[in-house]
């Protein structure tokens, strides 16, 4: 007789007992990645660089300038977070150091002057000014790191507030240099046979100014700081910034050159601020002292608080909201309560527009401490960042 066969058993493994996951973890092997799939992210990408690619042909100058202004900013930013965010050393004067780019910029690229005021200058290739006005900003970052390698927390930040104080004295009576208290003309940026001015370039078939060719030169330095940024944090040079940040002297026993890293995420952080201080002086044409000043450093502070600490994303939000904020509030000042032109009985669009930072500040201290790019992470995996 032939054995009948019993019904076919289905062996289920055994579930994970509880705490396997840490002994997973503690013995090397990789944990299962259970995340949600990063596809829409990728779409979402995709959609938004498509939309800034077209809004040259939809957008006035005034809201292209807005928007450029915002780029600059978001550059800035950036360094300041891997500095401060990423790090932990608290700066306020990164103003100066886009003060060093715009002027390093003017002066490299500018022609010599001629003797009855006129601002002297190098008269270099202007694609070669931008790139020695950033390592200029740099270079000054780098004279600056010895201090910032050794100093932390307020003490740093009353250090660099110094630098804005040498920073406003030199540039209103470098006359020579600066012009003085009315600043100087910038240069346009010419580069592959293009000149970034007013003269108008047609690429087929479609006439474009300044502000749409400069719109796309910002586009691409912008997103080339982007990833550079995010490359940064999330290699080992990321791993160490987060361990001084968060346990100092932990990291230094491991065997973290603390001071070294200090000082390189100092320079790296000032070559940032040159090179949107470069972008910042084409936007406006014209260099003046007095907007590099300590406002400047702490409206820099507001963005990346606002948009989160330690973010790139963050850095980006941030500055776009800081930056369009008094833009929208000058443009639409006749339809918005309490808020009029300076001189005519209301509140102006630019002290509105520092209220309204100050409540930003606080509500996302109280509320929200990751920023806006937390906000947005919990609604879904498309701003979600290496913070």
């Amino acid at each position: 007789m032939s054995e009948s066969s019993g019904p076919a058993v289905t062996e289920h493994p055994a579930p994970e007992r509880p705490g396997a996951g840490r002994d997973r973890a503690a013995s090397g092997r990789p944990a299962p990645r259970l995340g949600r799939p990063r596809r829409p992210a990728v779409y979402a990408a995709a959609a938004g660089g498509a939309v800034l690619l077209a809004l040259p042909f939809y957008l006035d100058r005034f809201w292209l300038q807005a928007g450029l202004l915002a780029m600059a900013a978001a550059i800035g930013a950036i360094g300041l977070n891997l500095l401060t965010g990423a790090t932990g050393q608290l700066s306020l004067g990164h103003a100066f150091f886009l003060a060093v780019g715009a002027y390093g910029y003017c002066v490299l690229a500018g022609d010599g002057g001629d003797g009855a005021g006129e601002p002297a200058g190098l008269g270099l290739p202007s694609w070669l000014a931008v790139v020695l006005a950033v390592l200029l900003a740099g270079a000054a970052g780098g004279a600056f790191s010895p201090i910032a390698g050794r100093l932390r927390g307020a003490y740093l930040g009353i250090a660099t507030l110094g630098l804005i104080f040498v920073g406003q004295h030199v540039l209103f009576n470098a006359h020579h240099l600066t012009g003085g208290y009315n600043g100087r003309a910038v240069p346009p940026l010419s580069l592959f046979g293009i000149t970034f001015d007013d003269s108008e370039t047609v690429v087929a078939a479609v006439p474009f100014q300044a502000m749409e060719k400069l719109w796309y030169a910002g586009l691409v330095l912008l997103a080339l700081c982007v990833l550079f940024a995010r490359g940064v944090l999330r290699g080992r040079p990321g791993r160490a910034m987060h361990a001084i940040r968060d346990h100092r002297i932990a990291a230094g026993v491991m065997g973290v050159p603390v001071a070294r890293h200090r000082a390189a995420v100092f320079v790296l952080s000032s070559m940032y601020a040159g090179l949107a201080g470069v972008l910042l002086a084409l936007v406006l044409q014209q260099a003046v002292p007095e907007y590099f000043g300590l406002v400047l450093s702490l409206e820099y502070l507001a963005m990346i608080v606002i948009g989160g600490l330690g973010s790139v994303a963050g850095a980006v939000a941030g500055a776009a909201f800081v930056t369009l904020l008094p833009q929208v509030l000058t443009r639409y000042s006749e339809a918005l309560p309490l808020v009029s032109a300076p001189g005519t009985g209301g509140v102006a669009p630019g002290e509105m527009s520092r209220y309204l930072y100050g409540a930003a500040i606080v509500a996302v201290v109280l509320f929200l401490p990751g920023g806006l790019v937390r906000l947005a992470a919990r609604r879904g995996p498309l701003m979600k960042d290496e913070a």
